[in-house]
């Protein structure tokens, strides 16, 4: 009884801070734009749920809730779709071939980002770029 009464105080939290929310989400999409603007993504990587957590000064926990209870999603889901949104911009309007853009996005092998882009947009990357051509 006490577990989902503390449950119940937990997920309340996310309906009656609305606005402040909506703040941490505006945050995380401006550090998430900076990531993937700068040359972050080729030196360090993918970002992580922790790296955004940490960014935000809140627990990577915290972060995936908060972010399901405004959008749905997760913070690995929330940060995939962020990627999608950015490599389709750059396979649609650049010449670099799609390791180069996968490299600069911040992944180590190209097959990483053929599999996901696959997952997310059920076209690979070169069928993406076909479809503008």
């Amino acid at each position: 009884m006490l577990l989902n009464c503390c449950n119940r105080f937990y997920k309340r939290q996310f309906i009656t801070r609305r606005a402040i929310n909506n703040n941490l989400l505006q945050g995380l999409e401006d550090i998430l734009e900076e990531y993937f603007n700068g040359e972050k993504p080729s030196l360090q990587g993918l970002p992580t749920v922790q790296f955004l957590a940490e960014q935000l000064f809140i627990s990577p926990s915290y972060l995936s809730d908060m972010l399901r209870s405004l959008t749905g999603q997760n913070a690995q889901q929330h940060i995939h779709n962020k990627l999608i949104e950015i490599a389709k911009v750059k396979i649609s309007t650049t010449n670099l071939t799609i390791s180069e853009i996968a490299y600069q996005l911040g992944f180590e092998h190209s097959s990483s980002f053929n599999k996901l882009f696959k997952l997310k947009t059920k076209l690979s990357p070169l069928e993406f770029r076909q479809s503008f051509n």
